[in-house]
């Protein structure tokens, strides 16, 4: 894992984003509470990850998808008598014990669309209609210490990746800090790119040359030539799969990186972060332990690295909708609407799961598929920020816009 250092901190602050009239200049942050935003994107099964094993109706709809009952090998982390986390979730259920980890189930936006695209686009925008600005940068902005000069604004908002997503964009100014060489392409798009190109008189001279520049060897350019060769990229030749577990892409490295930025005296207190690969239409149990993992070692990671920071922080993890409670023909599950939302961090009023539970028996599924949603996210969101950010309550309905206002969620942060 490689280190943040301060150089490489400002070499990342550097490449922000500049919206509408905005731009940054860090300075002093305006709060010592921290607010992470993990969105977990192609749709998280909230029942496989935090299993209602306790619902007599459960076991009729998925059978292949429940795993062992608590107390057996490989069997689900009890949190009570009724639910259970999955076991690839072990960090995260000594979080619950200790009470810095929440669960809030049956939860759902407040739309009801099954597309990833423009569920996500609800999801980030926090309304009930399209909009080109996000909840997360709208409440940044509504902030008591949050500069209202938009020309000359104070950043404490940062997205961790290689692009801001649409969550944090918005008339504030916010940073982006990804690790060098985050968003270059894999070895294989250079390969077929070349391929493509190699008899073009114009533009396969023109690649090669590119690509030469960048530090490619005529061996290795030579290689396109061959089905199935190997390029050898320079920038990742001592580092094959960054990206894979363990790898200094993987989300856990991400986390740990933005746990350094956040905790700095003088760095950002809000950020964004995401993580893909929930759209479990086949084979479930094998295709969810891998993420799985992988979220639960980036919020150990996020709380090591912030150190004695993580007593005042909170990390909110949301996805777009839940999935089916029925399983499919493949042992997956398609898209669905009810899902779960995880709510940690050391500010946290934890161990318990919070839900107006619907239930799964006949009668009781939305739409007859789906868990019915019976807690709004925004509320959840609505919680976390009008306590533990000290938002006015009246920014809620500009943070939130449209419909129904939204009643934040109460006992979700410690108080004094």
């Amino acid at each position: 894992m490689n280190p943040v250092t301060r150089r490489s901190t400002l070499l990342g602050l550097t490449s922000l984003i500049t919206l509408g009239r905005a731009s940054l200049a860090v300075a002093s942050a305006p709060t010592e509470r921290r607010f992470v935003v993990i969105i977990l994107r192609g749709a998280l099964d909230g029942m496989a990850a935090v299993v209602p094993y306790g619902d007599p109706g459960l076991a009729a709809l998925r059978p292949e998808l429940i795993p062992p009952q608590p107390g057996q090998d490989n069997g689900l982390l009890d949190l009570g008598g009724k639910f259970g986390l999955h076991p690839a979730l072990a960090r995260s259920h000594a979080l619950y014990q200790a009470n810095e980890l929440l669960i809030v189930h049956a939860v759902a936006g407040n739309y009801r669309v099954r597309s990833h695209f423009e569920a996500q686009d609800f999801l980030e925008s926090g309304a009930d209609h399209r909009m080109t600005s996000g909840w997360l940068n709208r409440a940044v902005a509504a902030m008591p210490a949050a500069s209202l000069n938009h020309t000359d604004a104070s950043s404490c908002a940062i997205a961790i990746g290689a692009s801001v997503p649409l969550l944090l964009r918005g008339r504030q100014a916010v940073a982006n800090w990804a690790p060098h060489g985050f968003a270059e392409p894999q070895q294989s798009l250079y390969q077929a790119i070349l391929n493509l190109n190699e008899s073009d008189p114009v533009t396969g001279p023109a690649i090669m040359a590119g690509l030469r520049d960048r530090g490619f060897g005529d061996q290795a350019l030579a290689g396109t030539q061959m089905a199935g060769s190997e390029m050898a990229d320079p920038q990742t030749d001592n580092d094959k799969n960054p990206r894979q577990p363990g790898g200094r892409f993987a989300f856990p490295a991400l986390a740990s990186a933005a746990g350094t930025l956040l905790k700095a005296a003088d760095g950002p207190r809000i950020a964004a972060m995401e993580l893909g690969g929930w759209d479990t239409h086949t084979g479930q149990n094998s295709r969810l332990v891998q993420p799985l993992m992988q979220l639960d070692a980036g919020i150990d990671a996020l709380r090591t690295s912030l150190g004695e920071a993580w007593s005042q922080t909170v990390v909110m993890v949301m996805t777009e909708f839940g999935r089916t409670a029925r399983m499919n023909g493949t042992n997956g599950t398609d898209h669905g609407t009810g899902t779960v939302s995880f709510v940690a961090g050391g500010a946290v009023s934890g161990g318990k799961v919070v839900a107006n539970w619907p239930g799964v028996g006949p009668g009781q599924l939305f739409e007859d598929r789906d868990l019915a949603p019976t807690t709004d996210l925004r509320s959840v969101a609505a919680g976390i920020l009008t306590v533990h950010l000290e938002l006015p309550p009246a920014a809620i309905t500009t943070v939130f816009p449209g419909g129904e206002p939204v009643q934040p969620m109460r006992g979700l942060i410690r108080t004094a």
